[in-house]
């Protein structure tokens, strides 16, 4: 860790490329910022390829780079600032190979508990909605065609490492998906304010406790109406008070947190 990086080095140039989905694509890799997810991105095999860290984030970090198993190379400030997409950069950068697994592999063995985004654009919803799947015990999340990309910045940031825990499809049509996954045996239900039935129902008989895949649609024009009408139920959260709506990562948070309490 000796040699000190600036913003002009070759690898800083090359590295800076990832913060775009054509450079991130081009490479076949990304950047993971900050503590929780560099930790995550090393404890992954074969995932994290290096780590930039400032002399200050090193120091602060001694613990976790003392044992990382690829190289970490120190890097100015600006250097540090130019492969961050936050208003305060953390330091701490580590570069790693894509992770997302085609959807063939998802069909081929379907998880109990899957999540789909279907043109989600926001990437701190995207990124929450992986994090709740995640902690839900959810297997895979695929990011359909139009969707935040998973490996952009705010998305892993936001994930706060559940990226590296689960399977993650990215750039699909889900409407192929959706029929493969029926024809497998998973019920997909749209989450869906207006829909016919309500989330207790859904839950009361019987249908959360075998494979269950959850739609969830863009934040504010929902599930497109043509996989939505693909859907076996479009459900929606019976809401007590005078709220209008909830925020899609909340419904999210709700709709797998109950089905993953009838399939434990």
């Amino acid at each position: 860790m000796s040699e000190l990086l600036t913003e002009r080095s070759a690898r800083i140039t090359a590295a800076r490329k990832l913060t775009r989905r054509a450079g991130r694509d081009a490479a076949g890799a990304f950047l993971a910022e900050g503590r929780p997810a560099v930790a995550e991105a090393l404890t992954a095999p074969g995932v994290a390829r290096e780590v930039f860290a400032t002399e200050v984030a090193a120091a602060l970090n001694a613990d976790l780079l003392a044992g990382a198993a690829v190289p970490v190379r120190l890097v100015t400030e600006k250097a540090a600032a130019g492969l961050s997409e936050t208003v305060t950069p953390q330091g701490l950068v580590a570069l790693c190979g894509l992770i997302d697994v085609p959807a063939s592999a998802v069909v081929a063995a379907p998880p109990r508990l899957a999540a789909a985004l279907a043109e989600v654009n926001d990437p701190g919803n995207a990124g929450t909605v992986l994090r709740t799947a995640d902690a839900c015990g959810a297997g895979a999340v695929i990011f359909g065609a139009g969707s935040a990309d998973p490996f952009g910045g705010k998305v892993v940031r936001s994930s706060a490492g559940s990226l590296f825990h689960v399977d993650v499809v990215r750039g699909m049509p889900l409407a192929p998906l959706l029929a493969d996954l029926q024809a497998a045996g998973v019920t997909v239900l749209a989450a869906d304010g207006g829909g016919d039935s309500d989330l207790e129902e859904v839950a009361a008989d019987g249908r959360l406790t075998g494979p269950v895949l959850w739609l969830f649609g863009n934040e504010a024009r929902g599930v497109p109406a043509d996989l939505a009408a693909m859907a076996d139920a479009r459900v929606r959260i019976p809401m007590r008070g005078r709220a209008e709506s909830l925020n899609l990562a909340a419904a999210a948070a709700i709709c797998l947190y109950a089905t993953q309490r009838l399939q434990s």
